[in-house]
């Protein structure tokens, strides 16, 4: 798996110069317009987004929309997505909640001519162009591999996730290979917390007053190890339980400092949706034809199959260098 999306990396990179170095010539008309979907709108990560794509539509002197539930809610975000199209924007970018849910919305919009690529969490069986974000099999590789450390090889991990979520799946493959050269750490609870803090707390909390053998907690999205490293906090744990965290939310970062959670994996999700949106909007200028043609299996195509934005390790020895946003505030 790993070996196939290293080369796909690679593949993309001639032909994603290509649009870029394009970019600059382009004409741009003030009604073209971008739209990002996603959901869980309020938290960090997708505001950094959100600064991404409307800095991109800045520089371009365009339009640009960020829609979505402000919780963990497929179905509003089908419903955000119909929006957009009715909209007929000049292209979609999105990160799928559920692909059984929003597969069809993302073909019917390809259908209409509205380009349409998937950033943070693929939709990989639906029509969108290509997938802009984290190589998540690799992120969780290397959140195996810092838990195996944290554990020195032996210990029980219980694992925070959203099993509908792509990306997701893909991390929880990275961990149990990492975990597959390590025998001695074991799985012993994969917790869905359907994107709800509450859901990791009450889940945490429990775990720990039943005085389970819990050596590790590890958190695959970046809402429930705040959660978790409270109740680590409250149940005086600190730097008994190892902890490995995603992304580089405001409370991950704070219980880092804190010395609850010992590290995180930093994503991209600003550089996801600026890069993403000059991409769609090199594609609404110079589309493909036709649009819904299978270009991932097309040894011609123009456009690649998926972008690696990229992700790295943070702990306590390197959080304070985090990147201020180039868009006023944020820490991402």
């Amino acid at each position: 798996m790993q070996t196939v999306k290293s080369s796909l990396t690679l593949a993309a990179i001639p032909a994603v110069l290509l649009l870029m170095n394009s970019c600059a010539s382009l004409a741009h008309a003030p009604e073209e317009k971008y739209i990002l979907i996603a959901h869980n709108t309020k938290i960090a990560y997708w505001q950094s987004a959100a600064q991404g794509i409307a800095h991109a539509a800045a520089e371009m002197k365009v339009k640009s929309e960020f829609d979505g539930p402000d919780t963990h809610d497929p179905q509003g975000e089908h419903d955000a997505f119909k929006r957009a199209v009715a909209m007929k924007p000049s292209g979609i970018l999105v990160s799928v909640t559920d692909a059984s849910v929003l597969t069809p919305d993302i073909n019917a919009a390809i259908e209409q001519n509205i380009p349409v690529i998937t950033i943070d969490s693929d939709a990989p069986e639906s029509k969108r162009l290509f997938f802009v974000g984290t190589d998540n099999y690799n992120a969780g590789l290397i959140g195996g591999r810092m838990m195996a450390k944290l554990l020195n090889g032996r210990g029980n991990v219980v694992i925070y996730t959203i099993p509908n979520q792509s990306n997701l799946k893909d991390r929880l493959q990275g961990y149990q290979s990492a975990f597959a050269d390590h025998t001695d750490v074991k799985v012993m609870q994969v917790v869905d917390m359907n994107g709800n803090g509450d859901v990791a707390f009450d889940s945490a909390k429990k775990l720990l007053d039943s005085k389970a053998k819990v050596d590790g907690f590890a958190c695959l999205e970046a809402v429930s190890c705040g959660a978790v490293a409270d109740v680590v906090s409250r149940a005086n744990m600190a730097g008994k339980i190892a902890m490995v965290a995603m992304d580089t939310d405001p409370l991950t970062v704070d219980w880092i400092n804190k010395g609850v959670i010992s590290a995180t994996i930093a994503q991209k999700p600003y550089t996801m949706a600026y890069y993403g949106t000059k991409l769609l909007d090199d594609i609404h200028h110079h589309p493909p034809k036709p649009l819904a043609g299978e270009w991932n299996k097309n040894i011609f195509s123009p456009i690649p199959t998926f972008v690696d934005t990229g992700a790295f390790l943070v702990d306590k020895t390197n959080v304070g260098g985090l990147a201020k946003s180039p868009m006023a505030g944020g820490d991402q």
